[in-house]
């Protein structure tokens, strides 16, 4: 019950039409309720005297009844159709927007392929039931009531057929729908599975196509496939047997009616015509019992999108808002006071189970450290216009320590504070307009090259483009495409490299003009030469931006002026390269490393560590380091 009332109240403006529509059904339903009425008068008061008079104007009668139940029937199409239709877009919409205020532990919850469901597929189950309940479900009520109410005033002991017939059907109808029901509810969450399988097949086609896994890939959809056909087919044929029952209680009913009132009419207490308008009140009410068991049918295959739906709408940001949120950051000074941080636990949607496999698959690789701190104790003072690397293994929790920041996640423990107030103070969009993040996997938009960039700055003109983009040296490749910045842009930027991309959110992020940016691991796919020349660029054009840089190589970060070195969720050092070098024994294996290999970063010279941290929760929630894999 509480998820109809969550659904209803996005009805909207929408609601009039919601009301008109069983109405208008109800009114056609009494027009046809008239009807056998006025043919038991036209064959016992006029046929059967021979009265011309009562047969033409009874005629009129009912045609007249008979368009205006044609008219409100129309009617009822029309507003149901318009309120059916505007509920759905309502729905989509509204999912939509809440969507875009969940945080990284909200949409934790949910799997992409899930909310893609959601916003489709279960919002069309939704619709054709809403639809079926404002149109069938007034009218077939009705109808079975009233032909009820008459039948027993035509004929109360012939009426008694009807009643146990009714209640024949509704047993029957009962039992058989919570059978359906049960599998209704197992099928319709199998298509996120079935959605997401389809949506990592496309996006890694080109690693499928590499390791020639297509015929596995086309295996797993068969299988996945077999699933869902199996358990509709377990629903169907419960659903099967609705018909002949129902058919079964029709011919019944109609045989007892038949011979009980061929002899009622034999010994005088039945009429020709009572028996024809008890005949047409059968066929109403068990017409109704087959419209009703219609909608059941589908409102029990919507139940569980309905909840899923609700879900989403119901869904509300976990991170609280600040009473008098602050509204402009003074500058790029970060301090970290002895923080602490721990990912949420995560409550999973008990119809979503390609979240629930998320979850059992980060658990394997966390292990039993799930919920233990992920960073732990803090310290770190960072002044405005500073250049900062951070180094460190996998799971050393360098993604977690800057997400901080902008505050994508809250920590457990002490304060974050940038430009001397803490992040939890400010307001949202004016921290994240002021703090520029470059996340470890990039994303582009279909469009244009310079629609992308706008997303930086809606108002950007093409000598701001140009700037930004000769600051990330962006310009050297854009220059030499023959749209320039009106380049088409494929879905995720398929028709350029990973450094291409890269370079292009960096332009993007410094669009914002920010007064903090920060660099996840966004140069991985840029060689040297060009990597030294962003950093220089950075040095020269925006000295006054406080500058995070996340990297696996030394040479991106020897120059910074400070040097953060982080070991299993802890900083293990801090100084310039130089200090590092002479005093930090894991930053001093790193450059020995990467100097005698002459290549990036090894792992291994960090030591086994225990990927219980932000790399490996990353990769369970679809932020890994795409664009190091492939390389």
């Amino acid at each position: 019950m509480e998820t109809v009332k969550v659904l209803m109240r996005h009805i909207g403006e929408f609601r009039r039409d919601a009301i008109l529509t069983p109405l208008v059904m109800i009114g056609e339903v009494v027009c046809e309720m008239i009807v056998p009425l006025l043919m038991a008068t036209l064959i016992d008061d006029g046929v059967e005297k021979g009265d011309m008079g009562v047969i033409v104007r009874t005629s009129l009668i009912m045609l007249v009844v008979v368009l205006c139940g044609l008219t409100v029937g129309c009617l009822g199409s029309v507003f149901g159709s318009k309120a059916a239709a505007g509920f759905a877009r309502n729905l989509r919409q509204d999912q939509y927007d809440n969507i875009q205020t969940f945080s990284f532990t909200n949409i934790d919850r949910f799997s992409t392929p899930s909310l893609v469901t959601r916003l489709t597929t279960d919002v069309m189950n939704i619709q054709n039931a809403f639809m079926m309940i404002m149109r069938m479900v007034p009218r077939a009520a009705s109808s079975l009531i009233v032909a009820m109410c008459m039948a027993f005033v035509v004929s109360g002991r012939m009426a008694l057929i009807y009643l146990g017939a009714v209640i024949f059907l509704g047993i029957i109808l009962g039992v058989l729908m919570n059978i359906a029901a049960r599998f209704f509810r197992r099928a319709f969450p199998e298509y996120d599975v079935l959605n997401e399988n389809t949506e990592e097949n496309i996006t890694a086609i080109r690693v499928v196509k590499a390791f020639d896994r297509g015929d596995m890939q086309n295996e797993l959809f068969r299988t996945i496939s077999k699933r869902i056909y199996d358990i509709f087919m377990k629903a169907e044929l419960t659903l099967a047997a609705v018909n002949p029952v129902i058919q079964l209680t029709v011919w019944a009913s109609m045989l007892l009616i038949s011979w009980f009132g061929a002899n009622l009419i034999v010994a005088g207490d039945l009429t020709t015509g009572d028996l024809t308008s008890l005949l047409m009140y059968c066929m109403n009410i068990l017409m109704s019992l087959v419209m009703l068991s219609m909608t059941i049918v589908m409102i029990t295959m919507s139940s569980a999108s309905a909840r899923r739906v609700a879900e989403v709408l119901t869904e509300r940001a976990d991170m609280p808002v600040a009473e008098h949120p602050v509204m402009a950051v003074k500058d790029g000074a970060i301090d970290f006071n002895d923080v602490d941080f721990s990912y949420p636990e995560v409550t999973l949607s008990e119809n979503d189970p390609t979240a629930k496999r998320r979850a059992d698959m980060a658990a394997r690789i966390t292990g039993t450290r799930r919920r233990e701190r992920v960073l732990d104790d803090i310290d770190l003072h960072i002044p405005s216009g500073a250049v900062v690397g951070v180094i460190g293994g996998t799971g050393s929790a360098k993604t977690s320590l800057v997400n901080l920041i902008p505050r994508l996640y809250d920590v457990t423990g002490g304060e974050v504070m940038v430009g001397g107030v803490d992040v939890r103070d400010y307001d949202l969009d004016t921290l994240r307009d002021n703090v520029a993040v470059v996340l470890q996997k990039n994303v582009l938009f279909s469009g244009t090259i310079a629609s992308n960039l706008k997303w930086g700055d809606p108002n950007a003109t093409l000598e701001d483009m140009r700037r930004a983009c000769h600051i990330a040296c962006a310009d050297e490749f854009i220059d030499r495409m023959p749209d320039g910045y009106d380049t088409v842009v494929e879905q995720g930027g398929q028709n350029l490299s990973g450094g291409q991309r890269q370079r292009l959110c960096i332009a993007r992020a410094l669009l914002k003009h920010p007064k903090v940016l920060i660099l996840d691991d966004s140069t991985s796919a840029v060689d040297t030469a060009t990597d030294a020349r962003i950093r220089h660029a950075f040095a020269t054009e925006m000295p006054e931006v406080t500058k995070i840089i996340i990297a696996q190589r030394v040479s991106s970060v020897q120059d910074a002026d400070m040097i953060v070195v982080m070991d299993d969720g802890r900083i293990h050092g801090v100084g310039t390269h130089a200090e590092l070098v002479a005093s930090d024994e894991i930053y001093a294996s790193i450059v020995e490393l990467q100097t005698k290999g002459g290549g990036d970063f090894d792992e291994a010279a960090m030591g086994d560590h225990d990927e219980t941290h932000d790399e490996s929760h990353n990769e369970s929630h679809n932020e890994s380091h795409d664009e190091s894999e492939v390389k």
